[in-house]
């Protein structure tokens, strides 16, 4: 099933400890995977490896608290070998503080403590390449995570993480549901729907073995925002009905898309750059004024 429920958490884990996930999800997701030896870097109060034991299935619980650093350390250096299965459920967007609060003293790399969004984005993604590097060809990886709203703004960590990995490795999304979450108990000004679940995120190792990863990232980043480029210019040639002279068409780019700006100083030359490469969009109608093809 793609949507999982379970109001009950179940035996296992600490229920002091914040944010522990169901024991009946990991039963869900080891009838899935069937793995021999599974690994949770994030093991928390130890719910997922207590469900696995109990399951017959080799397990090793690593975390921060414990002395295990997923920022820093490699998990398969850890561990020893590869896995068929490396699942976590990190902490998320500082809704519960674990460091310093739930256990020990604050610490910089805890996932609770991310400056930003984008630094929590940027984090949660070398995580996922240490575990998917700890994976065996052909195993699975994957990670437990919800959404955010604070101060008006939604922020997506599932949709987030997809994008910053291989997109050919993504398995399945899973929904599961949240109870007992303190949302629930907080009035907003608008009626915005409460977030009451979390998603599953696997992905799948592919079984060849040489596979470079960061030239895959690489290649999957630099054609998304190619493409990128490609929709803020069609975007502002229609609003200019279509066809536009260049001075036209970058006053109309630059109030559409100013955050693209700031992150190319020769923007100019990119939207031209676009014009040129892609002839199935746009045409010259002569020098200095394009078209919609």
């Amino acid at each position: 099933m793609s949507i999982l429920s379970f109001p009950k958490r179940g035996k296992w884990g600490k229920s002091s400890w914040r944010g522990n996930c169901s024991g009946y999800i990991y039963q869900e997701i080891f009838s899935w995977t069937r793995p021999q030896l599974f690994v949770d870097p994030m093991c928390g109060s130890g719910t997922s490896i207590e469900v696995a034991h109990e399951l017959g299935i080799e397990a090793v619980g690593l975390d921060l608290h414990s002395g295990f650093n997923i920022l820093r350390d490699s998990i398969l250096d850890n561990v020893g070998r590869q896995a068929d299965l490396v699942l976590s459920h990190p902490p998320y967007g500082g809704m519960i503080i674990y460091s310093g609060e739930v256990w020990g003293e604050a610490h910089a790399d805890d996932l609770s403590r991310c400056e930003s969004d984008d630094d929590f984005h940027q984090k949660l993604q070398l995580a996922l390449l240490n575990q998917r590097e700890a994976t065996k060809s052909g195993g699975v990886y994957g990670t437990i995570l919800g959404d955010w709203r604070r101060a008006g703004t939604y922020t997506s960590y599932m949709a987030e993480a997809i994008a910053r990995m291989p997109k050919d490795e993504l398995m399945a999304v899973v929904i599961k549901a949240q109870h007992n979450v303190t949302s629930g108990n907080t009035v907003y000004r608008q009626k915005l729907p409460l977030i009451q679940h979390e998603y599953i995120v696997l992905w799948k190792k592919p079984k060849l073995l040489q596979v470079n990863v960061l030239s895959v990232l690489a290649k999957q980043q630099h054609k998304r925002l190619t493409q990128t480029w490609l929709v803020v210019v069609r975007l502002a040639l229609m609003s200019l009905g279509g066809k536009s002279t260049l001075g036209k068409l970058y006053a109309k780019v630059a109030e559409a898309a100013p955050s693209r700006l700031e992150q190319n100083e020769n923007w100019q030359a990119k939207v031209r750059q676009v014009l040129q490469m892609h002839t199935a969009d746009f045409y010259a109608i002569e020098r200095g004024i394009w078209a919609i093809a």
